[in-house]
């Protein structure tokens, strides 16, 4: 699809994903209408700063995406505060809630995800507190100095961040993960223990296999038969991708809204990208759904290309980050289907590596406080290179020596 087909572009979703592809069509010299839809009032911000460090103000300056006013210099309509409520294909129309329709030529479905609050007996998602949105920090952030202990259910990035920036302030916490290992779904098994020491010396009590049955006011009955007395409870158990919007509209979903390398849905005029999008990543092993601001910017970039005459399938290496306390963690590849790793360096040196492998080749590489390894292993695996085991394990073999030459020009 060329720009010469398309000269309205609607945006639902004004996260990460959504405002990139808005800025990369400008930036690719698209003419058309561009409008963005977001259902949040405040203006487009970032969200991994709200679990890696609390907000230093109510209003925090470092958090917008773009400023105010980039949107009028690049001609881009920003509603915020309005949601979509349906999207008519044969007309294609969008229905926000109130029932204006905004025509479209295409569509480009930027919706997110939203917390999962798994089904405990007495959890009412009222009271309790989550991360996602800046409103979820406000929250967070006003309670802090009224609290002295706080139970969080999940042990992943954003559980495990919280139980850090809690820990620096004194408040006691437990962590209650309902699998046997920390970070399970992203991590390998080697990388999820060395966590395991690094958060008890933080001073958090972390109750792996622990499921919480049900909540009484401030009282979390465990599965073992423990009770915990606390003064906040805060839900951290993954997210669902926001993908009702697609679904009734007909579109395939399974774990998110399905859409080709392209990004296209089963609709050639709607796209969808960012944390609610299932695609066939060519790292991973099928259809996966990544949450990642690497992700959400790249597939914004690569919608925009295809609209504007450049099409060409998503191919992006993915690449995450997490702080918790003084450890930096950071991720390239996929550790997907891993049956092997090799760690490079001393985990008790706070500087270390693991590298995994999938039948001998290398698929993804862990890093703790190592952002030389974590570079030199984003551009092996772009460029789909391995690293034997044993120089990967060696901490004298020359890492650098190994990447690809920059083609002569």
């Amino acid at each position: 699809m060329s720009e010469e087909t398309v000269s309205r572009v609607v945006i639902v979703g004004s996260g990460q994903a959504g405002v990139e592809c808005a800025a990369a069509l400008r930036h690719n010299g698209f003419q058309g209408s561009v409008i963005v839809i977001g259902a949040e009032p405040d203006l487009p911000y970032q969200r991994p700063p709200l679990s890696k460090e609390f907000l230093k103000s109510v209003e925090d300056s470092s958090l917008p995406l773009k400023g105010e006013a980039f949107y009028g210099q690049n001609n881009i309509e920003l509603r915020l505060g309005e949601r979509a409520q349906s999207i008519d294909r044969p007309a294609r129309e969008l229905v926000l809630e109130g029932g204006e329709r905004l025509p479209y030529d295409h569509l480009v479905l930027a919706t997110g995800a939203r917390n999962r609050f798994p089904p405990i007996e007495g959890l009412d998602p009222a009271s309790v507190m989550e991360l996602r949105t800046l409103a979820h920090a406000r929250l967070m952030t006003g309670r802090l100095d009224d609290l002295k202990h706080a139970t969080i259910i999940g042990g992943g990035f954003i559980g495990l961040e919280v139980a850090a920036l809690l820990r620096q302030r004194d408040i006691a916490v437990d962590v209650l993960e309902a699998a046997d290992r920390l970070m399970g779904r992203v991590l390998s098994p080697m990388m999820s223990a060395c966590f395991v020491p690094i958060h008890e010396q933080m001073g958090t009590r972390l109750r792996l296999g622990a499921v919480a049955t049900r909540i009484k006011g401030r009282k979390v009955m465990l599965s073992d038969g423990d009770t915990l007395d606390t003064d906040a409870i805060v839900v951290a158990a993954g997210v669902v991708p926001n993908a009702e919007l697609a679904s009734e509209a007909g579109l395939a979903t399974d774990n998110g809204v399905v859409v080709s390398d392209r990004l296209l849905t089963t609709d050639p005029a709607i796209s969808a990208i960012g944390d609610c999008a299932a695609h066939p990543n060519p790292y991973g092993i099928g259809m996966i759904r990544l949450e990642s601001v690497q992700n959400a910017v790249d597939q914004g970039k690569c919608v925009a290309a295809r609209l504007t005459g450049n099409d060409h399938a998503y191919d992006s290496l993915p690449w995450f980050w997490s702080h918790q306390g003084a450890t930096k963690l950071q991720i390239a590849g996929l550790a997907m289907g891993m049956d092997e790793t090799v760690m490079r360096g001393d985990p008790a040196s706070g500087k270390f590596s693991v590298f995994v492998y999938r039948e001998g080749r290398l698929i993804a590489v862990e890093s703790v406080n190592s952002p030389a390894d974590h570079m030199v292993a984003r551009r092996l695996l772009s460029a789909r290179l391995s690293i034997p085991q044993d120089v990967a394990a060696d901490p004298a073999s020359d890492l650098k020596a190994l990447m690809p030459k920059p083609a002569a020009v």
